[in-house]
């Protein structure tokens, strides 16, 4: 693990008068192999039966672009269903809260924030943001841009995981917080990944602070399928570059023309799965983990889920961890939801035990 020293917590121009603090709780090229444990994440993952890799590994800086075109994308719903949503309550949720902080976990290029900060500012409150991201590049041109369109707006962006993000946040500089996870990124995690997931946006909240969750609910195969194997082939891109991202990492030799991106829904657990199919036996090497790996012709590596929620049992979970919703908004298809929840003042609340979050 990796702490900011000076000269990696300010950017180096003092961009904006200084409204910019970038904070480096990983390396600028994002997590070193020792700090990932010498990849004991994709070791596992890769001499397992089947085989995976935690999505994690799409997120360097070319998979960061390739995922914010996959979003502009006719039959990728979600971003456009979760933005309409977004404009039509941030009003709402700017009086619900009052002046907040708004910390955003996995920001990308920060588009939907700033439907948001529009919002609060049009009530006149002050403007503090708190991305954070894997991606040094991203964070960095996505906040200068910011603040070159918002004069008033404050920035202390993280470089950094969400698990070491939540840990490691500050207590916010206004009144309350507010914690994003947008872009239905919740169902990137199994049910116990979930879980946990759930007890650190707990434990990094106050008191009366806030959650806002987008969430992507169950819909027909119809609609999912193309929306994870677009016509143009970006989310093929995006998926096989997390190959392309191991052999930089780790001294790999994956082939990425020997390997191809196979995307369906799983309709018993309610999940889109994304797989790399190896188009032939082969073997593949990974040099730094000291790693060789065999492919039969047809096997895969599964790459990513992506769970579809039911908005009951999601509400039931959250109300279970102390995170009592304060408003519910949705699309007029009921394809997605965006909730806002609001922190407990119960405190036994937070040990107690929570069910799974099941689609």
């Amino acid at each position: 693990m990796k702490f900011p020293t000076p000269s990696e917590t300010t950017n180096p121009a003092s961009i904006e008068e200084n409204r910019l603090h970038l904070e480096h709780l990983v390396s600028a090229e994002a997590l070193t192999p020792a700090e990932m444990n010498a990849g004991s994440d994709a070791v596992s993952g890769l001499t397992q039966n089947p085989k995976s890799l935690p999505p994690k590994y799409f997120y360097d800086d070319r998979g960061s672009n390739l995922f914010e075109l996959i979003c502009q994308l006719p039959e990728y719903y979600l971003t456009r269903t979760e933005t309409a949503i977004l404009q039509g309550c941030a009003q709402a949720i700017a009086h619900l809260t009052g002046p907040c902080e708004i910390v955003e976990l996995g920001s990308g290029s920060s588009t939907k924030t700033r439907i948001l900060l529009d919002a609060y500012s049009k009530l006149g409150y002050p403007l503090h943001y708190l991305p954070i991201d894997i991606s040094p590049t991203i964070l960095e041109s996505s906040a200068c841009q910011l603040l070159a369109d918002y004069p008033s707006l404050q920035i202390h962006g993280l470089v950094s995981t969400y698990e070491l993000a939540l840990a490691k946040i500050s207590p916010s500089p206004l009144p309350t917080r507010m914690i994003c996870f947008l872009g239905s990124t919740l169902g990137n995690l199994n049910a116990q990944e979930c879980d946990l997931f759930f007890s650190q946006i707990v434990a990094a909240l106050q008191p009366g602070e806030y959650f806002l969750l987008g969430i992507d609910l169950d819909k027909s195969r119809e609609i999912l399928e193309p929306a994870y194997d677009d016509s143009q082939g970006v989310t093929a891109a995006f998926n096989l570059n997390m190959l392309r991202h191991l052999n930089r990492r780790y001294e790999g030799n994956f082939d990425l023309a020997q390997f191809e991106h196979w995307a369906f829904y799983n309709q018993d657990q309610c999940q889109i799965e994304m797989h790399l199919k190896s188009k032939k036996a082969q073997t593949v090497q990974l040099k730094s983990l000291n790693l060789t790996v065999e492919f039969a012709a047809g096997e895969t590596i599964r790459s990513e889920i992506s769970r579809k929620f039911n908005l009951d049992t999601v509400e039931k979970e959250l109300s279970q961890r102390g995170l009592k919703p304060v408003q519910v908004w949705t699309d007029p298809n009921q394809w997605f939801g965006l909730m806002l929840c609001q922190m407990s003042d119960v405190t036994s609340i937070l040990a107690a035990p929570s069910g799974d979050v099941d689609g």
